[in-house]
């Protein structure tokens, strides 16, 4: 477990990298603007241990420092993803879970959820999740874990592993056609319509819909 002193480092580092970010990384902001607890004292620590410098009123994350906020940001906002698009967990309870997991999760698990999400861009905020060494072996094979219904394959199986359809109403309306998660699936057509089939039966739905439907490709399909 942390201390709450190294939560605390790690926090304003993650503090500093979004105000860099937005471009309002000013010392008051970094100190008076911040939520965390005592961020004047733990701003001497990090320029005291070289994980900070500040110049010309701004503060600004060293090498070491950027290592750690690179981490923790992408930890945190990894599991906005996870939490808010996939479990459709309201922002309420999502973002102070965030908080919380971002200083517990190893790499490692980052990784899988990271590789397991197909490898996303952006948190639901529009912010950028720094990348992974599992996103460079993304890049090169082109082949994430989780992908749109559409991006199976051509006569290739999945299994449904989460569905992003805006409404109740159409979450609803293609459950009642079976198309459920943890269901396998086998992609038949993708235009005009897309076909998969399910079992025996065959199911056709609008490109839209089913960009929205999120398979995990089976290797032996």
């Amino acid at each position: 477990m942390k201390t709450i002193e190294a939560e605390r480092v790690e926090e304003l580092c993650e503090e500093i990298w979004s105000l860099t970010e937005a471009g309002d990384n000013t010392e008051a902001r970094v100190v008076g603007g911040s939520k965390l607890e005592g961020s004047r004292a733990t701003l001497e620590e990090l320029l005291s241990q070289g994980l900070a410098r500040a110049a010309g009123g701004r503060v600004f994350l060293t090498d070491d420092g950027s290592v750690i906020a690179r981490a923790i940001v992408r930890r945190h906002r990894l599991a906005e993803v996870l939490l808010r698009e996939v479990l459709s967990l309201d922002e309420s309870v999502s973002e102070p879970t965030a908080c919380e997991v971002e200083h517990i999760l190893s790499a490692t698990v980052a990784d899988s959820i990271c590789t397991y999400l197909g490898h996303p861009p952006r948190c639901p905020h529009g912010k950028a999740i720094p990348r992974g060494a599992c996103c460079e072996v993304f890049r090169r094979e082109v082949r994430p874990l989780v992908a749109p219904l559409p991006d199976l394959g051509m006569g290739r199986s999945g299994r449904i592993v989460f569905i992003t359809a805006a409404s109740q109403a159409t979450l609803e309306r293609i459950a009642a056609l079976g198309v459920v998660a943890g269901r396998t699936v086998r992609l038949v057509q993708t235009r005009p319509s897309v076909v998969l089939e399910a079992g025996h039966t065959r199911i056709a739905l609008d490109p839209e819909i089913a960009a929205q439907i999120f398979v995990r490709r089976d290797d032996q399909g």
